[in-house]
C-alpha cells in the first residue's frame, strides 16, 4: 500500500507546483488589499448619517455575504464574457474574491470602528481636532487593534479559497494538481501533497499574524513612525 500511494515523480513537476503556489499566492495578495480597501470605504458608508450611503453599502454587504464564492467565480468569468465583457482569469479571479470577501471585512471593521468608546471622539474634539484628524489618529488605530483577529481570519481564508479558482483553470496550485492528477492518474497521491502543501503556507501564516495580533495587543505600535517616537520618549523618560 505504501508503495503504490508514491509512484509520482514528483521532481518532475516540482516546478508546476511552485508555479502554482506563486499564482495562489498573487491572487491573494491582489486580492486581500483590494477588499481591504473596499471593505472600508463599506464601512464607513454604513457608519454615515445619511441613509443614501447607508442603504447601498447594506444592499451590497447582504448581497454577497448571501452568494456563494463560486457563483461569483462564475458570473464574473463566464457571466460577463456572455455580455460582451471579457476579463482575463487573473482579472476574473482577483475581482471575485474581492467583491466575496469585502463583504465580510466590511462589517469587521464596521464593527471595529462602532466599537471605539464615543468618548474618544469627544476627547479629540474637546482638543479642537477636525473630524479627519481624529478619525486618523484616534478612532483608526483604535478600530485597527479590535479589527485584527477576524481580518486575519479573513487573509487565511481567503488563501485557501483561491483553490476553487480551479473552475477556471487559474493556474493556481489547485489547477496545478488537477492536471497533474489527470496526466498520473494517482488522485489520492496528489491532492494528498496539495493538501499537504496548503497547510504548510495557512498555518505559519496564521501563527504569524497571531503573533502580530499579540504584539499589538501588547501596545507595539503599528507605524515605524510611532515606534521611533515612543523610543524617543522612552529616552527622555529614562534619561
Amino acid at each position: 500500500m505504501t508503495v503504490a500511494l508514491f509512484n509520482v515523480e514528483w521532481s518532475e513537476y516540482a516546478p508546476a507546483l511552485r508555479d502554482g503556489l506563486v499564482t495562489t499566492l498573487q491572487f491573494t495578495v491582489a486580492a486581500f488589499a483590494g477588499a481591504t480597501v473596499l471593505a472600508l470605504l463599506l464601512a464607513l458608508m454604513r457608519l454615515s448619517p445619511v441613509r443614501a450611503l447607508r442603504l447601498p453599502a447594506a444592499v451590497y454587504t447582504e448581497l454577497f455575504k448571501n452568494v456563494p464564492l463560486l457563483a461569483i467565480i462564475f458570473l464574473t468569468y463566464f457571466g460577463l464574457a456572455s455580455a460582451g465583457v471579457r476579463l482575463s482569469v487573473f482579472q476574473a479571479g482577483t475581482l471575485s474574491l474581492i467583491l466575496f470577501y469585502a463583504s465580510y471585512l466590511s462589517e469587521i471593521f464596521r464593527s471595529a470602528i462602532a466599537g471605539v468608546h464615543g468618548g474618544q471622539r469627544e476627547a479629540a474634539e474637546a482638543l479642537g481636532l477636525g473630524r479627519r484628524t481624529t478619525f486618523a489618529h484616534v478612532v483608526f488605530p483604535q478600530a485597527l487593534r479590535q479589527a485584527l483577529p477576524g481580518t486575519n481570519t479573513m487573509l487565511v481564508d481567503l488563501l485557501k479559497s483561491t483553490s476553487l479558482l480551479v473552475t477556471i483553470s487559474a493556474a493556481e496550485l489547485m489547477s496545478q494538481g488537477q492536471l497533474i492528477a489527470s496526466e498520473t492518474f494517482r488522485a489520492l497521491e496528489v491532492y494528498a501533497v496539495i493538501a499537504v502543501l496548503y497547510f504548510l503556507v495557512c498555518y505559519p501564516l496564521s501563527q504569524a499574524l497571531l503573533w502580530f495580533e499579540r504584539q499589538v495587543r501588547g501596545g507595539v505600535p503599528l507605524l515605524p513612525r510611532r515606534r521611533r517616537r515612543l523610543r524617543t520618549v522612552q529616552g527622555l523618560l529614562s534619561s
